[in-house]
Order: C-alpha cells, then sequence, then structure tokens
C-alpha cells in the first residue's frame, strides 16, 4: 500500500487537472481519458479555420471517412464534399473561436456526444476592416476510432447571435495549446498505458522535470508510465487557470493547475494538485505542438478524499 501511494504521488505530481475535481464520481475518473481525447478533438477542428498552413489532411484526419457536417454554409457528407465546402472560405479571412462551455456524454459503447458553446469572431467579411461576432453552438457526435482519439460522425453549428466586437483577437495558440494538454492527459490516463503514441508530442530535446526526478529520454519515460504512472486504476485530471503565450523565439508557455484524482487498485480515491508551466515547440504543419519542458509544483500533496 505505502509503495503504490508513493507511486501514485509521482503522478499526482506530474499531470494535470479543475477544481471540484472531488466531486467527480468513480464513472467519470474511469472515463476521464475519453473525455480529454474528445476535446482534443474539439480544439484540433478550429486549428485549419484559424491557421491554414496547418493543412486539410490534419483537419481530414479527425473526421471519419462519411462524417456529416450541417452549418449556415450547407450540409456535406463525407471528406471530399466537406473538404469542397472549405475551398469555398475566403483564404483572406481571419477566424477565432473562443470555447466558452462544454458538455461530453461518454455511452456504454464509447460513442460520445459533445456540445460546445463558443464565441466566433471573423475579419474579412464584413467591410471596412469590421469585425464579425457569433455565438455559435456545436451539437456533435464522435466514435472510436484506432488508438485513444475518437472521429467525428456528425457535426451540427447553430447560430444564437450576431454582432460585432471592438476587434479581433487570434484563439489559435489557445487552441492549439488546449489540444496539446488535453492529448497529454489522454495518453497519459489510458489504461493501455501505451507510451508510443507520446513521442508525437514530445521534443527532440524534451525535459519532463517531475517531482520524482527529471526524465529527459524516452526509455526514461516509458519507464515512469509502466512504474509511477500505472500505479493507480485510474485517474482523471482537471485543468484551471489556463492561460498560454508565445513567446520571443517563437515557442509557447502555457501555466496552469490542476486537480488530480485516482483511484488505486484497493479502489482508495485519491486527491492532489499541481501546477504546471510548460514550454511548448510549435510547427503548425504537424498533427500536435509538442513539448519541450514541463514543470511540476505540488501545491496540495497525494491524499485520500474525505467522506
Amino acid at each position: 500500500m505505502i509503495r503504490n501511494a508513493l507511486a501514485a504521488t509521482a503522478i499526482a505530481a506530474s499531470l494535470i487537472i479543475p477544481a471540484g475535481a472531488a466531486d467527480l464520481t468513480t464513472r467519470e475518473i474511469e472515463n476521464g481519458f475519453k473525455r480529454h481525447a474528445t476535446l482534443t478533438q474539439l480544439h484540433r477542428w478550429y486549428l485549419l479555420y484559424e491557421e491554414p498552413t496547418y493543412g486539410i489532411a490534419n483537419q481530414l484526419d479527425i473526421l471519419d471517412p462519411y462524417v456529416r457536417v450541417v452549418s449556415g454554409l450547407g450540409e456535406a457528407n463525407g471528406h471530399e464534399e466537406y473538404a469542397e465546402r472549405l475551398n469555398q472560405i475566403p483564404t483572406t479571412w481571419k477566424n477565432a473561436h473562443d470555447v466558452k462551455s462544454t458538455e461530453v456524454t461518454i455511452a456504454d459503447d464509447g460513442g460520445v456526444s459533445l456540445t460546445a458553446n463558443i464565441t466566433y469572431l471573423n475579419q474579412g467579411l464584413l467591410p471596412d476592416g469590421k469585425v464579425r461576432s457569433a455565438d455559435l453552438t456545436y451539437t456533435t457526435k464522435l466514435t472510436p476510432a484506432d488508438g485513444v482519439l475518437p472521429k467525428f460522425t456528425a457535426i451540427k453549428i447553430a447560430q444564437n447571435s450576431e454582432g460585432t466586437a471592438e476587434a479581433f483577437e487570434s484563439q489559435y495558440g489557445n487552441n492549439r495549446m488546449r489540444a496539446l494538454v488535453h492529448y497529454w492527459l489522454a495518453l497519459i490516463e489510458d489504461p493501455s498505458r501505451d507510451a508510443e503514441p507520446v513521442r508525437e508530442i514530445l521534443a527532440d530535446d524534451f525535459v519532463l522535470d517531475f517531482s520524482s526526478g527529471a526524465i529527459s529520454d524516452f526509455d526514461g519515460f516509458k519507464t515512469w508510465l509502466a512504474g509511477p504512472g500505472s500505479a493507480v486504476r485510474a485517474s482523471t485530471h482537471k485543468i484551471e487557470g489556463f492561460a498560454q503565450r508565445k513567446l520571443d523565439d517563437g515557442t509557447y508557455e502555457v501555466v496552469m493547475k490542476f486537480d488530480w484524482n485516482g483511484i488505486l487498485p484497493n479502489d482508495t480515491e485519491m486527491l492532489a494538485r499541481t501546477r504546471h508551466t510548460w514550454i511548448v515547440e510549435d510547427d503548425p504543419t504537424a498533427r500536435f505542438a509538442r513539448i519541450k519542458r514541463m514543470g511540476v509544483e505540488v501545491l496540495e500533496p497525494f491524499r485520500p478524499k474525505e467522506g
């Protein structure tokens, strides 16, 4: 038990999470990695609209081949029709998507329903450089696919309001970094404990500065995932106070706090709270940005859940 507790302390201090995690049910903890995988795909959906160099191949990667997309532009069925619809959007437009709220429902068969409310900004449609603003609701369905990430099978976009904004504010950095964070969590929480997919999101010279010690090579990460990272039967993380900024050298700094919920093999539920500071490098043509450095500070140590 002590050995498991010490190992679980390491995972709590090296991962991510928001306030209120203590209120999660066992099912919510066990399905946490699926929720993060779903939110990964949501934030990836916006990237091509915000950064055209992201590329159509990366966009189609999140869509089922027979996806149905319904929006103000009409209806598109399948990859080919959707790609043709994308070509109708002027490349001179600037677009931003600020996700305000999400609701994720995971069925017993692994299917996912996701609803998201966002504020959309566009510069280019209106004359004189004016910025169009619209509140939109996305109602979507996703299905399990190879690996941890599901694919969209249906996306319906409804407009709730329309107006103008004083200025255009890019959301690319926000959506790009959130996609990375959610994907990291989905992979770490996935009970399969498969380290190989994580290789894609680690920079060549990465350093993971966990409280249990720094890791700077992939073999070290695999050892951590198979040891401390596997000390809990299930775990999940909520993100609080997320903030990102682009640095002068082109990298991003991401700062956030996490409330962690874990379940030990003996079904004891555990809690912890950490602060993470990441340095991230971004090639916008790649599926994901990559972690160069991950620093972790323990704010509230690993402890059993009361009650």
